[in-house]
Parts: structure tokens; C-alpha cells; sequence
């Protein structure tokens, strides 16, 4: 959603009510593209997930609903964020109030999952709030019939936030010669010393609709190096505003 981000009368709270509940599942019918009838999250999960201890969040710009979340208590005072979607500028006020629910039960970290392929959720994730990347996941969810996904293979990044912890940096200056090419004949990898660089998309989203045989070979092309990433001690740090992720072996991540 790209609306400019209001500037004053933005509140975020707690839903526990119906009415609330149910305009929460229509907004995240409306950023998945999927009718209203068959939202992605209904309102009676929504409402059970509430009951059972979770919180669900929405932000609203004025009396407009505007971004929703839903988290639930997690092992080992841990806390796990099964969906967020604002519009622009208001995600961070929004993961910022998961945040304090999460860190008022006494949790240490929030986890979640997102489209690697994704660039800018990327750069929120890592460089904003300053989650690390820490598990590769391949078809996560198998095939996906919503507008935004459909026609892909559903690859999922986990990060881990650590709740207590700064924002990342936008800055990731690559090094190194190019180890690949990506399918737009473009370079995909860096590495220099104990540091790897690779580049996403500049939109996977729109790339999906208008070039799906590219799309899926961009996912596979970032997959690989993914996979033999992580089995190498790497975990994704940071994410630059041009499209690249930087990778940093475990013991250099802290």
C-alpha cells in the first residue's frame, strides 16, 4: 500500500471486539487481494487467537483503518508475529507496539517470516528494526492462491528481533568480485572476506504479474545462494536501498 503516511491523529491499539476483528480480516483481505468472503486471517481466528492470549494491533490514521498485526506468545519467552501489513509509514509504529505487548509479558524476542524476495520488507526488517535472518525456508506454504503470491513457490526468511535491541543500517557497501549472475544478467553475488552481498528484484510483486517464468527464476537464483549461505554459518544482517541483502557469518552477526 503506498499512501502518503500521515503525519498527525495516528493511534494504534488493541482489538478484541467483533466489529474491530472483522475490520481487521477485511483489511487484510484487501493488501492480499482476496475477496472479502475469503480473507486470509477471518475474524473468528482472529478473535480465537485474541482469546487464547495473543493481541492483535491495529493502527488507525484518524478514524481509518490503516495496518493490523497479529502476534502470539511463543517458547522460551518468545514471541512470534504471524502477520503485519500498514500502510506507508505507519509499520514501524505498529511492530513498535507488538514490541511493548511482547516485552510486557516478559519476551525477549519477536519472530517472523517474509518473502526474501521482497526488498523493501527486507530493508524494514533488517535495517529498520534491526531482526536478523536467521532460517531459510523453502515452499514454506506450498502453492498460494491470493493476488499477491499466486504462481510462485512460497520461500519464507525467518528473522529473529531481539526486542532490547537498536535498528540495523541502510548501509551495506559491497565488496569483492561477482560470483553469479542473476537472471537479469545482472550480478547477484558478492563476496569478500567472510562477507557475502546478493541482490533481490527491484519489484517481485509486479515482476510476478508481468514476467512470471522471470519471477520464478529470480527465486530459484536467490534460493541457492541462500541455502549454501546458511549451511555456511551465514545469517542475513542487512538489506541496502539498491536490492542487497549482506550476509554475515554467525560469529561476526552479534
Amino acid at each position: 500500500m503506498t499512501a502518503a503516511p500521515p503525519t498527525t491523529g495516528v493511534t494504534v491499539r488493541t482489538v478484541h471486539d467483533v466489529a474491530g476483528l472483522a475490520a481487521v480480516a477485511d483489511h487484510f483481505s484487501d493488501v492480499w487481494r482476496t475477496p472479502r468472503t475469503a480473507p486470509p486471517y477471518p475474524a473468528e481466528v482472529l478473535h480465537s487467537l485474541a482469546h487464547a492470549g495473543g493481541a492483535v494491533h491495529a493502527v488507525h490514521a484518524g478514524e481509518r483503518l490503516a495496518g493490523a498485526s497479529v502476534a502470539v506468545l511463543g517458547p522460551e519467552r518468545g514471541t512470534y508475529s504471524l502477520v503485519a501489513a500498514a500502510e506507508r509509514g505507519l509499520g514501524h509504529r505498529l511492530k513498535l507496539a507488538q514490541r511493548d505487548w511482547a516485552v510486557a509479558l516478559g519476551a525477549r524476542t519477536m519472530r517472523w517470516t517474509f518473502d526474501p524476495l521482497v526488498g523493501r520488507n527486507a530493508r524494514f526488517n533488517l535495517a529498520k528494526l534491526g531482526a536478523v535472518g536467521t532460517e531459510y525456508l523453502v515452499d514454506f506454504y506450498g502453492p498460494m492462491a491470493d493476488g499477491v503470491n499466486d504462481g510462485d513457490e512460497s520461500d519464507r526468511l525467518t528473522v529473529t528481533w531481539d526486542l532490547t535491541a537498536p535498528g540495523g543500517s541502510y548501509d551495506a557497501g559491497r565488496e569483492g568480485p561477482v560470483l553469479r549472475t542473476a537472471p537479469d544478467g545482472g550480478p547477484l553475488v558478492r563476496r569478500a572476506g567472510r562477507h557475502l552481498w546478493c541482490r533481490v528484484p527491484d519489484d517481485i510483486v509486479a515482476l510476478r504479474a508481468g514476467a512470471p517464468g522471470l519471477a520464478l527464476a529470480w527465486r530459484h537464483a536467490v534460493r541457492e545462494v541462500f541455502l549454501d549461505a546458511f549451511a555456511g554459518g551465514f545469517r542475513a544482517t542487512g538489506m541496502s536501498r539498491d536490492g542487497w541483502y549482506t550476509l554475515t557469518r554467525a560469529e561476526e552477526a552479534a
